[in-house]
């Protein structure tokens, strides 16, 4: 009798269990004997059916709900033929989050292989550590300027304390370091077996010096962490996310050749999900890109003091969202991307770039 059974581990879902046996069905043996003997034919050898699998191949969306607002951390699950990483995991504050939503799905972090990190900022990569800590073999690709930060946090986590002064471990939870041994060292250029999907990996500097994008060939997604900006679901606007410290907007625009040469069908941002038109995202994400950063160098040159010069720049963004979203999403937006810190960011490049320029 067959029943249907469902199989944890590795992806699989068992949809049959056949326990038929000879020895279970000695009556069907005797049948197939007379039958042999009445007509002389040849000896039939019977196969039996153990189960069959059905491999699961899929890309979900996790909702990390990042302070307790949706649509703004997303994490990708990819599950491929037993096998399953996510793409940038999120902070440590929504660690919790993270669990309940691979739960919903079966899943523990024990069930993942390997995590994907497009960079080490704490919205992308805080949560590495705990989930490296509840599952030791997990896998961990980073690329190679990221790498230490990984292993040693506290660099990163001194230069987000001056960003955060007050509010790092609410914003962010706890950061833990992950092992040597667990890190992938990623250049670009590596092509990933992840199951039956091949991913690539692209080096796509410009909103951080250790950002790499992938690119999964199945299904044409490109997960770009930053390196499209910010697009709420739901909403066509796209805007600049510039945090300091290595923001560079001439690498940048090499990072936008780089995905448009790929052809994309689709762009998943952590901020936050799919885009379905990668290269017009991309034409407009450039075009405003740019702007903010004129915006930026006129308002240094006019403004009395960098805490006005940040005030007008604050007005003047958060007026060119608001033209396009919602007042609600325009603050979601505003929140998601950290506006003020894309000031920050577009102020030390301009400034470096003026530096190297004298």
């Amino acid at each position: 009798m067959e029943k249907q059974e469902e199989a944890r581990g590795r992806g699989r879902l068992r949809l049959f269990h056949n326990s038929l046996s000879v020895q279970l069905l000695p009556r069907l043996r005797g049948l197939l004997g007379i039958y042999s003997r009445r007509s002389q034919l040849p000896t039939v050898n019977v196969a039996i059916l153990r189960y069959t699998t059905l491999l699961m191949h899929s890309i979900t969306t996790l909702d990390d709900l990042w302070m307790g607002r949706p649509r703004s951390i997303a994490t990708a699950l990819l599950e491929s033929d037993g096998h399953r990483a996510v793409v940038d995991p999120g902070p440590g504050s929504t660690l919790e989050t993270l669990h309940r939503a691979m739960e919903a799905r079966g899943l523990s972090a024990g069930d993942l292989d390997a995590v994907l990190l497009t960079h080490i900022h704490l919205d992308h990569a805080g949560a590495t550590g705990a989930l490296v800590r509840e599952n030791p073999g997990l896998v961990v690709y980073v690329h190679k300027n990221g790498a230490p930060h990984v292993i040693d946090p506290s660099k990163l986590l001194a230069s987000a304390q001056r960003l955060w002064p007050n509010d790092l471990q609410r914003l962010f939870g706890e950061t833990l370091s992950v092992p040597a041994r667990n890190l992938r060292i990623l250049e670009g250029g590596e092509t990933l077996s992840l199951g039956s999907r091949q991913v690539e990996v692209v080096y796509t500097p410009g909103h951080a010096s250790h950002h790499v994008s992938y690119f999964e060939k199945t299904e044409g997604i490109a997960f770009v962490g930053d390196t499209a900006g910010v697009r709420i679901e739901g909403n066509a606007y796209v805007m600049p996310a510039t945090p300091p410290p290595d923001i560079d907007l001439g690498i940048w625009d090499t990072s936008f050749a780089a995905i448009l040469e790929r052809k994309p069908e689709r762009l998943f941002l952590t901020h936050f999900g799919f885009s379905d038109n990668p290269s017009e995202h991309i034409l407009l994400f450039r075009e405003r890109l740019h702007r903010w950063a004129e915006l930026t160098e006129e308002i240094l040159r006019t403004a009395a003091n960098d805490s006005a010069a940040m005030d007008s720049f604050m007005s003047a963004t958060f007026a060119e969202l608001s033209q396009y979203v919602p007042a609600n999403e325009a603050e979601h937006y505003a929140f998601s991307a950290g506006l003020n810190l894309s000031f920050l960011g577009l102020a030390r490049y301009l400034r470096k770039r003026a530096t190297a320029a004298s």
